[in-house]
């Protein structure tokens, strides 16, 4: 009687943890360590473009794949295990199928092994509100920081890459509703600290860019930034079928089907030549304006190819090869496009808020360290070159080490636990 009790309880205990993640596994049981190669592949949507996710597995160099979802079941395995021809050790994937999976020690132990972690699609609010500020979140950003472990994403697994998101808490918004009204209920943009990767900082993502046309609400999501905290966030977006596979040296490449289909990436930037580059009118309860003489946002338009050949430099978001500038701008809420120019900035691409004025940076100049005087709790800081490119990942400690840094002029970017985000100009002699 007492065995059989014992193997009840057993059971039982398998059963709920089976309730709260589902796992499929192909291939080896055993772990594989190997040193991944790093980089993000970001895919629109719809189909997955098969060349991009040939990049996305050879980088997980031989070792472990993890795919994890929110809906749905094991469709990814024999698709990156055998049908690619890339050669990895295995591919799990998990399904959470609620928010309690997060702490259970087997999937933050598969997210610790895993050289590769693939976020499929679905809806991205049940990712962000399973795993933000749960381990999950914690063990994912340790694994792209500290192991250099390939991310990517498709759909909503997309979405949710950028430091800034559309969260999708109240539903999807369509572009005619955003560009009508920016401040919508479905015009969820957050920022909370949730995913990190260094070429991601202040981009905002969004995906099936041609079906249904997107450009309107992304647009919005980028004017709701600039006006709410300041901050020129750039923007990185797919038609359905193509992928944006970045480099870790920040070189994005862009697959697809072009010349038989007509597959583009787009990357979206406020035009920093101008004088004032926020809207004229962002607010609630009227049309967009933000139109600056049609020029109010700077894209560079890219076709997705087999081999990747065209690309767009991260490092600097104005240098791309294969692509075409752009312009858009926005009148009484609707989005027009014209051909455009490439960027000549050398300014800031971060706009600081009146009430963000109070933190301060001492000394400053500074040749050895700076200290943040505020009476917010950071939640992390970040060292970037002028034009935006992170060199520089900071604790939370209200010092920070510059010892190291050549000379020259620099931005902190810090990060308050609310989410919200300062940048502060410093020079080091």
């Amino acid at each position: 009687m007492h065995y059989i009790i014992v193997l009840f309880a057993i059971l039982l205990q398998a059963f709920a943890f089976g309730q709260n993640y589902t796992s499929y596994l192909t291939g080896s049981s055993s772990d594989l360590v190997t040193q991944p190669l790093g980089g993000v592949c970001l895919m629109g949507g719809a189909t997955e473009d098969d060349n991009a996710m040939r990049w996305f597995l050879d980088r997980a160099n031989g070792g472990d794949v993890l795919v994890l979802r929110a809906s749905g079941s094991d469709g990814y395995n024999s698709y990156f295990y055998s049908g690619l021809g890339a050669t990895i050790n295995s591919v799990e994937t998990i399904v959470f199928n609620n928010g309690s999976a997060a702490n259970e020690a087997y999937v933050q132990q598969k997210i610790e092994q895993a050289e590769a972690i693939w976020i499929a699609g679905g809806d991205q609010w049940d990712y962000i509100s399973y795993w933000r500020n749960t381990p999950i979140d914690s063990l994912i950003n340790r694994a792209i920081s500290e192991r250099n472990c390939v991310i990517g994403g498709t759909s909503a697994g997309m979405a949710i890459q950028g430091s800034h998101y559309f969260s999708a808490e109240n539903g999807t918004v369509t572009s005619t509703t955003a560009l009508t009204n920016p401040y919508t209920s479905t015009v969820t943009v957050d920022s909370a600290p949730f995913l990190e990767n260094e070429f991601l900082q202040n981009v905002i993502t969004d995906t099936h860019y041609d079906s249904p046309d997107r450009k309107g609400r992304h647009t919005v999501f980028l004017a709701r930034i600039l006006t709410d905290t300041g901050i020129m966030a750039k923007g990185i977006a797919c038609d359905e079928y193509t992928a944006v596979c970045i480099e870790p040296g920040g070189i994005a490449h862009i697959y697809g089907g072009f010349p038989t289909y007509d597959d583009n990436a787009y990357f979206l930037q406020p035009n920093c030549e101008l004088a004032s580059v926020t809207p004229e009118n962002c607010s609630a309860g009227t049309p967009l304006e933000w139109n600056h003489g049609g020029q109010a946002v700077k894209v560079y338009v890219v076709k997705g190819t087999a081999t990747g050949a065209n690309t767009f430099d991260l490092n600097t978001w104005n240098t791309g090869i294969g692509g075409t500038w752009e312009e858009w701008s926005v009148v009484n809420g609707t989005l027009n496009t014209a051909t455009g120019i490439a960027p000549n900035c050398t300014t800031s691409e971060v706009v600081e808020l009146a009430s963000q004025k109070t933190v301060t940076l001492f000394p400053n100049p500074a040749s050895v360290q700076l200290t943040i005087d505020t009476d917010r709790i950071i939640h992390t800081s970040s060292i970037s070159t002028l034009d935006g490119r992170i060199i520089q990942q900071n604790n939370d400690a209200r010092t920070v080490s510059i010892a190291q840094l050549p000379s020259g002029s620099y931005l902190l970017q810090i990060v308050y636990f609310d989410g919200e985000r300062s940048s502060l100009p410093f020079m080091k002699p």
